[in-house]
């Protein structure tokens, strides 16, 4: 293999897929860079062997050739070097590149490309169509609400329904909820679902970036495998088997008091109210007061911490119902309302110990449910 290309892209190329490479591994291979010539360009691939992503970059092509190389040590000397034209030549013996930049140039030794875990190919399955930015709030809005923890490995991952031309995503950790529905670009012919690890759609939601292609989605037939297509850019997940819990049925479809406010007001209050929950076992406390004789009413957001203090702050809401209290933890408040646009926002509660549920107001695209935190009042 021998080949020229820009500092620039083989330095994004690196970026892209260095997310893929293993950590903590009993398979050091894992740690590297497959770098193969692929019509013209330069191929880049890593795996974890949970997830697999591909690059392609511009390059001059003088011999084709494959070889693997320590991931870490090729990006940060790569990222070293000025913005110039690299040439890249892969070495006999001792296996690996030599690699020449203006001034500089290097030897890193690696391994036979045959050594490398291969990278899944999906040829056959159902592609549905995505637009980019739809799929980027999809993500956003769902993938923060999934499970850290491996008990319920099913919760650990984002369940995706196709079905005409509409998706929907959901996620949930047991404390909460999220579910957001979009439309696809083009419709499906057969109806589809399955389970993709968070871990998964985090990246993704990267390598998306400012993508204005259709981003494409391939689910094998035997549901285990997914391949997310954009521009130069394709990653391979394991997908996680298991039946995801019937998510519908969580979300209550009554309410006693439904209280709407403007979100950046929410937003601000909840904020100064984490600071005191912080020592306050994560506590805030929202107290909605209707006032029937001008059709609005006001949302009392407090926290208090014995050894440290209380705080309180008050915001106009438009309230429709009984006087209501319940009690949140402060990260779930303050991260389902940072994944909000702009805009008001509906708080909707029937008792201190039922679910809150919280939805963007003038839009039925998303849902998120909270487990109330018990305190007493």
């Amino acid at each position: 293999m021998r080949l020229s290309c820009l500092q620039e892209n083989l330095n994004r190329g690196l970026g892209i897929v260095g997310r893929a490479v293993a950590s903590r591994t009993t398979l050091p291979i894992t740690q590297n860079v497959l770098l193969s010539t692929d019509h013209s360009r330069l191929k880049l691939a890593t795996t974890n062997l949970e997830i697999a992503i591909s690059t392609w970059i511009g390059a001059d092509v003088e011999t084709e050739g494959a070889v693997t190389v320590p991931a870490r040590l090729l990006t940060e000397f790569v990222n070293s070097l000025p913005n110039e034209k690299i040439d890249i030549a892969m070495t006999a013996r001792p296996r690996g590149l030599h690699l020449r930049c203006a001034r500089f140039e290097a030897h890193i030794n690696g391994t036979d490309a045959e050594e490398f875990p291969p990278i899944p190919s999906i040829q056959a399955g159902l592609v549905a169509k995505v637009a980019p930015q739809d799929l980027k709030a999809a993500i956003s809005q769902v993938v923060f609400a999934a499970a850290t923890e491996d008990s319920r490995p099913v919760l650990t991952g984002v369940k995706i329904e196709m079905n005409g031309d509409s998706f929907t995503f959901a996620a949930a950790d047991g404390f909460r909820l999220a579910v957001h529905t979009g439309a696809l670009a083009e419709a499906i012919s057969d109806s589809l679902d399955f389970i993709v690890p968070a871990r998964t759609l985090q990246e993704l939601n990267r390598l998306i970036g400012d993508q204005e292609e259709l981003v494409e989605m391939t689910v094998t037939a035997a549901k285990n495998q997914v391949l997310f297509r954009l521009k130069n850019v394709e990653m391979v997940s394991q997908l996680i088997q298991g039946t995801f819990p019937n998510y519908s049925q969580l979300i209550p479809q009554q309410y006693g008091t439904r209280a709407v406010m403007d979100l950046q007001e929410f937003s601000r209050a909840a904020r100064a109210a984490s600071i005191f929950a912080r020592d306050g076992s994560g506590i805030i406390r929202l107290q909605m007061t209707p006032v029937p004789e001008a059709m609005a009413g006001k949302l009392l957001i407090s926290s208090r911490a014995e050894e440290v203090g209380d705080n309180q702050g008050e915001i106009d809401a438009k309230v429709d119902g009984e006087e209501a209290k319940i009690a949140f933890n402060s990260r779930y408040l303050l991260e389902v309302l940072s994944v909000l646009e702009r805009g008001e926002v509906a708080l909707e509660t029937s008792t201190p110990s039922s679910p809150g549920v919280i939805r963007p107001v003038g839009s039925k695209n998303y849902v998120h449910v909270v487990m109330p935190m018990f305190v007493q009042w």
